[in-house]
């Protein structure tokens, strides 16, 4: 399990360049998305078309019938759905490590020349973590931004391509088939559970992603009272303890 401990460890370094709510969407990507879809989808679909039977043997029928069903299988949509909600911040991140770089690199000129024109860092300390204000702020909100539209996109293109329940019998009268054919998925019940479960951390991820973005605005607005309503201490603690069970459990799997 060396590669949950490897991403254990993405998560802890990026830890600094997070909201909170921040960091409980990461353990949410890391451990609903990546590590269920890894330990668990190749056992449930991987016989997805190996197991599906027809009334028929026309050769080729089998294939177009599957094709016709599902144009992507749903562990490749899935994976292509973790990859383009995780783009954006992944260039959050980079902008994070450029802007790092360049102060620490305006630390090395300040402790050789001296602070004569008393310039001083403004986004980052010595230890590599990040305040997220000014540019770094507006690149945060626009990474959410992206996140909110493609997790919305993603889950009505599932519902276009699929819907939400996996029917046990498919009906498909595309040539070559010499007739209308009935297929029969493999384990239906099975398969539409775990769509299911897709589709709730989806929609956690999305509503995590809104709930920062009116953080981010209360925060932003100075409206101390609304975003303590919003936001007490006791909520904000008990998104830490999410997030530190999720590292301890990622630890567990090493």
């Amino acid at each position: 399990m060396g590669e949950w401990g490897f991403l254990s460890s993405l998560l802890d370094k990026v830890q600094s360049h997070f909201t909170v709510i921040g960091k409980v969407w990461m353990t949410v990507l890391l451990i609903f998305r990546i590590m269920v879809l890894g330990a668990g989808a190749e056992k449930v679909w991987g016989d997805e078309q190996s197991n599906m039977i027809c009334n028929t043997k026309q050769p080729g029928c089998k294939n177009v019938c599957y094709d016709h069903a599902f144009p992507i299988s749903h562990i490749r949509f899935w994976v292509l759905q973790i990859i383009f909600v995780s783009t954006p911040t992944l260039v959050y991140l980079g902008h994070v490590m450029h802007v790092i770089h360049k102060e620490n690199k305006l630390r090395q000129w300040l402790s050789q020349a001296g602070n004569e024109m008393g310039k001083i860092p403004k986004y980052s300390d010595e230890k590599g973590h990040v305040k997220i204000k000014g540019e770094l702020l507006a690149s945060y909100t626009v990474n959410i931004f992206f996140r909110i539209l493609l997790e919305i996109a993603f889950i009505v293109g599932q519902y276009y391509l699929y819907g939400f329940i996996l029917e046990p019998k498919i009906e498909c009268s595309r040539a070559p088939c010499p007739f209308t054919v009935e297929c029969f998925m493999s384990r239906p019940t099975e398969k539409t559970i775990f769509i299911i479960f897709m589709l709730v951390v989806a929609c956690v991820s999305l509503l995590l992603n809104v709930v920062e973005i009116l953080y981010l605005i209360c925060s932003k607005c100075g409206s101390e009272s609304m975003t303590l309503k919003l936001f007490s201490p006791k909520i904000m603690q008990c998104l830490n303890n999410i997030v530190r069970l999720g590292l301890v459990w990622f630890n567990t799997m090493q």
